[in-house]
């Protein structure tokens, strides 16, 4: 096993890269007085990459607020979370690939991302710096260096948990990869440590997608920072049932782009903050009616792909129910619906023969479609109703029900 690097310089200086003074002043008056911020990590910003216009999750996100608790306290808990036993299986399994200095997990770079012609590591051949720093800045700027030795050197180097500094809405996030493995021609490749399994060369596709957009994140992260970063990231996952690492590069170009774009879409943590009342916070030891109005002051973009991906999916799943906002029935309908925002809308609008278009021109698609399918419905409620000789009056169109 080599010996950590000790020839990086010492980090003496952190480029003041955070947000600026004012803006982290307001965002920890939202999150608390005495509340420690909450790191955003690249699931979540992965979930917030996949909902931009979302400026709640936005601004608690950026603000450190921990959103679990807050929906602790709007008494909207979500089941988030994995087991301990879920943690220590992948934290032993995670031990036993990086081992030996690295040697297994590196010869799984070159097997599945290696260059042809790239000659294989050799055991103790693999620089394994050490990345230990004063806090997040701190890490992020020793990982910089290390990246920059690496790439000066030519050999394999593995960074073992570096830091990456991303800015997201105007405000700089810190994120930690499994790690990070740079190839002898300078290129770096994001390599993301799972517990589940691939079973006969195959894994949970569900399972892969996500961990691509998260290793997307981090590959973002990288190009911050210039050089050559590899548009595949490398998976390694257990081997059927057994604790042995099995391996496959994952195409990431198209989660590259949709993040890119969906980030940039971002609206500015500042620009959030500054529409909001003074006062307001979203510490989760106020009174729970007084969370509810500081939540209800930031706009939400709620659809039911929240409630696999936000701590406070449920609380805004009820208020979007209350609301009757057609959001609630998922963006794929909210899209067909056009200017139809609410279901009250929408069941006017269906409702032929009374003049009814829930606000929307006669001549609106939505309308019209909506329209159509009420007649569609109605006649084939009252042939249902003959052929059973019961000749009952056909319902009119009712509430649908939101999931």
């Amino acid at each position: 096993m080599s010996q950590p690097d000790a020839t990086l310089p010492r980090v003496s200086h952190i480029p003041d890269s955070q947000p600026t003074t004012a803006l982290r002043r307001r965002l920890a008056e939202l999150r608390g007085p005495d509340v420690a911020p909450r790191p955003l990590d690249a699931r979540a910003l992965a979930a917030l990459a996949a909902n931009p216009g979302c400026r709640r999750r936005a601004l608690l996100d950026g603000a450190g607020v921990d959103k679990g608790a807050l929906a602790e306290a709007l008494g909207a808990p979500a089941p988030f979370g994995r087991s301990q036993f879920a943690f220590s299986r992948g934290h032993a399994f995670e031990a036993r690939v990086k081992g030996d200095g690295g040697a297994e997990l590196m010869r799984l770079v070159h097997a599945r991302t290696g260059a042809p012609g790239t000659p294989a590591p050799e055991p103790g051949g693999i620089a394994v710096p050490d990345l230990t720093a004063a806090g997040p800045a701190g890490r992020a700027e020793r990982t910089r260096l290390a990246l920059e030795r690496a790439a000066a050197d030519g050999g394999w180097t593995l960074l073992d948990h570096p830091m990456l500094e991303l800015e997201v809405a105007g405000a700089a996030t810190y994120l930690e990869p499994d790690a990070v493995a740079v190839h002898p021609d300078g290129r770096r490749t994001v390599v993301e440590i799972k517990s589940f399994p691939i079973l006969d060369g195959s894994a949970d596709p569900a399972k892969v997608g996500a961990a691509a957009r998260q290793a997307a994140v981090y590959a973002l992260a990288l190009e911050a920072l210039g050089g050559r970063v590899d548009e595949r990231a490398l998976l390694v996952c257990p081997k059927d049932f057994s604790n042995l690492p099995a391996a496959e590069a994952v195409d990431l170009r198209r989660q590259l782009a949709a993040t890119r774009r969906q980030l940039a879409r971002l609206t500015r943590l500042a620009e959030i903050a500054a529409a909001l009342p003074e006062g307001v916070t979203f510490d989760p030891a106020r009174p729970p009616r007084e969370l509810a109005d500081a939540v209800r002051a930031v706009p939400a973009a709620y659809a039911p792909q929240c409630l696999s991906t936000c701590e406070l999916a449920f609380h805004c799943r009820e208020r979007a129910r209350a609301a009757g906002a057609v959001e609630a029935l998922g963006r794929e309908v909210r899209g067909e619906l056009g200017g139809l925002a609410t279901l009250e809308a929408v069941l006017a609008a269906a409702r032929s023969g009374d003049g009814g278009d829930g606000g929307c021109g006669p001549d609106d698609p939505a309308a019209a479609a909506l329209r159509h399918a009420a007649r569609l419905r109605a006649e084939a409620l009252s042939a249902a109703g003959s052929a059973a000789g019961g000749g009952a009056a056909v319902p009119a169109p009712g509430r649908p029900r939101c999931p």
